[in-house]
């Protein structure tokens, strides 16, 4: 099963598209497990995306694509903001100390390298495409 969403660069549409994201494994028979991480992580990256990639401030559209399958659960994201791959250009995230003590931000990250099982980055055509990919647990 398949859908593809499309909601415009304004943090008002998150709540949206995790009502999407929960219709659609729903329907498709996703495990409930994988509901929360995968909304979680697609609210970090979206809420970045919106803060950092569109410094025109103008109206984009970002894409995001679900399949469900044997597999698991794969969802893209397309955007046409700056270019920013996680995985590479990302500062690494310090766990150690107290939550006081720490630097703010990079949870987000740290929370798709630890929720996800696949995590893909390209750009390609003034385009990014984030890939992730959660696989059934049960």
């Amino acid at each position: 099963m398949q859908r593809q969403l499309n909601i415009r660069n304004e943090l008002a549409e998150i709540p949206r598209l995790a009502q999407e994201v929960e219709a659609f494994c729903e329907a498709a028979g996703v495990e409930a497990g994988s509901v929360h991480p995968v909304n979680l992580v697609l609210d970090e990256w979206i809420t970045n995306l919106i803060s950092y990639a569109f410094p025109d401030r103008q109206e984009h559209r970002i894409g995001v694509e679900l399949h469900a399958g044997p597999e698991g659960l794969t969802v893209e994201v397309t955007d046409d903001g700056t270019p920013f791959n996680p995985l590479e250009d990302a500062p690494e995230v310090s766990l150690e100390g107290d939550v006081e003590e720490r630097a703010v931000g990079g949870l987000g990250l740290h929370f798709m390298k630890t929720l996800m099982d696949d995590i893909h980055y390209d750009r390609r055509d003034g385009v990014n495409r984030l890939r992730l990919q959660r696989r059934p647990r049960g």
